[in-house]
């Protein structure tokens, strides 16, 4: 299954991290001369903050949070982590879930990777595309508590490219915020 979202962006950090030298500075995460690679360092020129490794430790939390928030119907919790067009889509989602009197539960397994595939900054909007491989145990029931989509005991394999974005450089740390 592969999904596409948008998503809060996670907090950064350098906690005074030296930069590594200019070849090996998105080792693992972009070859070196690549788009991504000249991406990422016009994000780090606009935001010195921006730490990828921080980054996508946070992507992660975060993608957890959202996937369980919208199996709980937790619209709050999804406002304060989705743009407000990603956040409507969810919504209208779980409200047909609700309208249908069904049930929805999600328990992570594992994430079994987060790769960092895309990132852009444009007017000082920072945008970064990851895609997560992760295994999931998924049910929806329905009023009665029949199983209709999904099983209890059976783990399944999800694939989710998700795009977290937030102002770059923005001294106000709600307008930092990151939104899928």
């Amino acid at each position: 299954e592969e999904r596409g979202q948008g998503v809060a962006f996670p907090g950064s950090d350098q906690n005074g991290v030296t930069a590594a030298p200019v070849a090996d500075r998105w080792k693992g995460i972009a070859e070196p001369n690549s788009a991504l690679a000249h991406d990422l360092d016009a994000i780090s020129a606009a935001d010195p903050d921006f730490d990828v490794t921080d980054f996508l430790g946070g992507s992660k939390a975060a993608y957890e949070m959202i996937v369980t928030a919208f199996a709980q119907g937790d619209r709050v919790r999804l406002k304060d982590l989705l743009s407000p067009l990603v956040f409507e889509g969810f919504n209208a989602a779980i409200t047909e879930r609700e309208k249908r009197n069904e049930v929805m539960s999600t328990t992570f397994v594992a994430i079994d990777s987060a790769v960092l595939v895309d990132a852009h900054l444009k007017d000082q909007m920072i945008q970064i595309t990851v895609k997560f491989a992760s295994k999931l145990i998924t049910v929806t029931k329905d009023g009665e508590g029949k199983v209709i989509e999904g099983a209890a005991d059976k783990i399944i394999d999800v694939t989710d490219i998700w795009t977290f974005e937030r102002k770059a450089m923005s001294a106000s740390p709600a307008d930092r915020k990151s939104v899928v």
